[in-house]
C-alpha cells in the first residue's frame, strides 16, 4: 500500500532542523525585549504579563489531549493513504475541541474575579487591569485550541516548514507586541488583546495552510460523533500525562521551599532553568518523530520504526552526551562566572546532578514518543502515576538528609526510573528491538563513556582548571573525529552532510 508521505532520513533531518531553529530564534528577542518591557511596565504589571505569556503558551494543554490525538490519527490516515477520511477526522476533532474550549472559556471568565481578588496579591490600582486581561485570555482559549488542532494536522503531514513559517513570527510577536505597546501608551488589557489577536492570526494562517494542503477540508465540513470515542480514549490518557508530567517536573521547588527555605529555591532554580534549556534538542526531535512513528506504523513499516528509534537515540547521545559531561566538569566555574561565587558554592553539585538527569530524560523522550505514537498513551500516563509516590518519598527523604543536592538527586533518580520503565515497556511491546539497540548504540555509548572518563582524569588527579580546559579543548575535536569515522555509518554521515548543507543555505539566505 503506498504512503501519502514518504518518511525518510532527509525529511526527518530537515524537520528536526526546522523545529530546532523555530525554538531557538525567539530567544535573542526575549533577551533584548524583556528588560525594556520590565522598565516600561513596572515589575508588578510585568508579572501579570508573564502570567499571560504562560497561559497563552500552556492553555493548549486543556484540549483534553485531542490535539495530540488529531496529529496521531491524521498521520495514520496518511500512512494508509486514506486522505478521503481527513475532513471527517479533522473537523470532528477541532469542532469538539472548540466546543469544550467555549465551556472552559465561560468558566474561566466566571472564575476571574475570585482569582484576582482572593488568590493573587495585586495592588488595588491594577485590579481592574488584571480582571480585564484574564477575561480576554479566557476568550482566547477557543482560538488557541483551534489553532493547535490545525497545526497538529500540518505536523501529521510532515509539513514543519509551513508550521515554522507561522510559528516563528507568532512566537516573536508575543515578545515584540508588549515592547511596541509601551510607546503607544497601551495598558495591560490592550497588550493582552494584541497577544490574543496574534494567536488568532496564527490560527487562521494554520487553517489556510491546511486548506491549501488538503483542499477537501474546504468542501467537506462533516462531523462524525462515532469518532469521538476513539479521540477521547486516546486524548484522555494524554491529558493525564500533560497534568501529572509538569507536576512531577516542578514538585521539587515546592518541597525545597517548604522543607528548606524560599531562598534555597533560588539556589536550586537558577541551575535548573539553565540546564533545562537543553530540552530544546529532544523537544524539537520528538515533535518530528511523533507523526512519523504513527505514519510508519499505519503503513506496516514496524522495522523502520525500530531503526528510527535507534538512530534518534544515537543522535541525542552523540550531541548531548559530551555537552552535558562538559557541564558536569566545569559546573563550578560556569556558575561562578554567571551568577557569582555564592551561587557557585551552593549550586555546583545541584547543576552537576541535574545535568546527568537531563541527559537521561533526553534519551527517554524517544521511547516515550514511540509508545504514544503507536497508540498506547495509557501506559505513559500510568507510569507517571506510578512514579509520583516514589518521587515524593525520595524527595522528602533526600532533602532532609542532603539538602539541595538531595533534591537534585531525587529528581534525577525519578528520571532514571522513568527511563528504565519507558525503555522496558517499549521493548516489551516490541516497539523497539534490544538487539538493534545494542548493535546501533554500543559504539556510541563506548565513545561517550571514554570521553567522560578521560575528561575526569584531571579532576581525579586534582589538576588545575587550566589543565582541565586544555584537555577538554583537545578532547572535543578528537571525539568528533572518532564519532565520524568509528560510530557513524554511511547513512549517518550523509544525513550530517545534508544538515550542514541546510545550515549553510540558511546562513547564506540570512546574509
Amino acid at each position: 500500500m503506498a504512503n501519502t508521505i514518504e518518511i525518510n532520513g532527509r525529511l526527518l533531518t530537515r524537520n528536526w532542523a526546522l523545529n530546532l531553529v523555530g525554538q531557538v530564534l525567539p530567544l535573542p528577542v526575549a533577551l533584548i525585549t524583556i528588560p525594556y518591557v520590565i522598565h516600561g511596565f513596572g515589575t508588578e504589571r510585568f508579572g501579570l504579563l508573564s502570567i499571560a505569556w504562560v497561559l497563552l503558551g500552556y492553555i493548549g494543554f486543556f484540549d483534553l489531549g485531542l490535539g495530540r490525538a488529531t496529529t496521531k490519527f491524521v498521520a495514520e490516515c496518511l500512512g494508509r493513504d486514506e486522505t478521503h477520511e481527513l475532513p471527517r477526522l479533522v473537523w470532528t476533532s477541532v469542532g469538539s475541541q472548540v466546543m469544550f474550549a467555549l465551556v472552559g472559556a465561560f468558566l474561566a471568565a466566571a472564575a476571574t474575579p475570585v482569582l484576582v481578588d482572593r488568590f493573587l496579591k495585586i495592588s488595588p490600582a491594577l485590579t481592574g487591569e488584571a480582571k480585564a486581561s484574564f477575561i480576554i485570555l479566557a476568550a482566547a482559549l477557543p482560538i488557541v485550541i483551534a489553532g493547535n488542532g490545525f497545526r497538529g494536522t500540518l505536523e501529521a503531514a510532515q509539513r514543519f516548514d509551513l508550521v515554522n513559517y507561522v510559528k516563528v513570527p507568532a512566537n516573536v510577536s508575543i515578545l515584540l507586541l508588549p515592547a511596541l505597546a509601551i510607546p503607544l501608551g497601551l495598558r495591560l488589557p490592550g497588550v493582552v488583546l494584541l497577544l490574543g489577536l496574534a494567536r488568532l492570526a496564527s490560527g487562521l494562517a494554520y487553517l489556510i495552510c491546511c486548506f491549501r494542503l488538503f483542499p477537501a477540508l474546504l468542501t467537506d465540513f462533516s462531523f462524525d460523533s462515532k469518532l469521538l470515542r476513539s479521540l477521547f480514549s486516546y486524548g484522555g490518557w494524554v491529558t493525564v500525562s500533560n497534568v501529572v508530567g509538569p507536576f512531577l517536573t516542578y514538585m521539587d521547588r515546592f518541597f525545597v521551599g517548604s522543607l528548606l527555605s524560599v531562598t534555597a529555591v533560588g539556589y536550586y532554580t537558577a541551575p535548573y532553568e539553565a540546564i533545562s534549556r537543553v530540552w530544546v534538542f529532544p523537544g524539537s526531535l520528538v515533535a518530528t518523530l511523533f507523526p512519523a512513528f504513527s505514519t510508519l506504523d499505519a503503513g506496516g513499516s514496524k522495522q523502520r520504526v525500530r531503526d528510527l528509534c535507534v538512530r534518534s537515540l544515537k543522535s541525542l547521545l552523540l550531541v548531548l552526551g559530551p555537552s552535558l559531561l562538559l557541564v558536569v566538569t566545569f559546573a563550578h566555574e560556569a556558575l561562578r562566572l554567571w551568577l557569582g561565587a555564592d551561587f557557585a558554592a551552593k549550586s555546583t553539585s545541584v547543576l552537576q546532578i541535574l545535568a546527568i538527569g537531563v541527559l537521561i530524560s533526553c534519551l527517554a523522550t524517544v521511547p516515550f514518543t514511540v509508545i504514544q505514537g503507536l497508540g498506547r498513551p495509557d501506559l505513559t500516563a500510568k507510569l507517571h502515576l506510578l512514579e509520583l509516590p516514589f518521587y515524593a518519598a525520595s524527595l522528602w527523604f533526600l532533602l532532609k538528609h542532603m539538602g539541595l543536592a538531595g533534591a537534585a538527586l531525587a529528581w534525577t533518580l525519578r528520571l532514571l526510573l522513568d527511563a528504565v520503565l519507558l525503555f522496558g515497556v517499549a521493548l516489551w511491546l516490541k516497539f523497539m528491538s534490544l538487539r538493534s539497540a545494542a548493535i546501533g548504540l554500543g559504539k556510541t555509548a563506548l565513545v561517550v563513556l571514554a570521553f567522560g572518563v578521560t575528561l575526569s582524569l584531571p579532576w581525579l588527579a586534582r589538576g588545575s582548571l587550566l589543565v582541565q580546559s586544555l584537555l577538554a579543548t583537545l578532547l572535543v575535536p578528537v571525539f568528533a573525529v572518532v564519532a565520524w569515522s568509528y560510530v557513524l555509518d554511511s547513512k549517518d554521515r550523509s544525513l550530517v552532510a545534508f544538515a550542514a548543507g541546510l545550515a549553510r543555505t540558511a546562513l547564506v539566505r540570512g546574509r
